[in-house]
């Protein structure tokens, strides 16, 4: 087996009781494609630091860290990609999109609706599980 860059990264999956929070990438490889907000931990951060510091930094938003959804494992053809999901809530702010060109509330029936990326995909299903 080749030696893939391996990236491990947090996202939140913000609810408000009933929806989901869907934003839409604005850049790079995966353009236009569908993902839950969150990024990668820097050095000594904690998921939970990265988590909060990812969300201020996309959305200025404050959130509530709930449980560990799950953590994929995926494959992309350039790397592989170690996505650690939790449950989140807005504690405050107003979601302003700093780096993604769309956001969308999606209530759990009609996530499909959007192109998720790959990795992003697989939790659907866990999501409408944990809502």
């Amino acid at each position: 087996m080749e030696n893939k860059r391996r990236i491990e990264v947090v996202a939140a999956v913000i609810h408000d009781g009933g929806r989901i929070l869907a934003t839409q990438r604005g850049y790079g490889e995966f353009k236009d494609k569908w993902e839950f907000p969150g990024g990668k931990m820097e050095a000594g951060e904690s998921r939970e630091e990265a988590l909060r510091r990812e969300i201020r930094e996309e959305l200025d938003t404050e959130i509530n860290i709930g449980k560990l959804l799950c953590t994929v494992e995926y494959d992309y053809p350039a790397f592989h990609l170690t996505m650690h999901c939790y449950l989140c809530s807005v504690v405050s702010g107003t979601l302003v999109l700093k780096e993604h060109e769309s956001a969308r509330w999606l209530p759990a029936e009609a996530l499909e609706s959007v192109d998720w990326l790959p990795a992003d995909l697989q939790i659907l299903p866990i999501i409408r599980q944990n809502l």
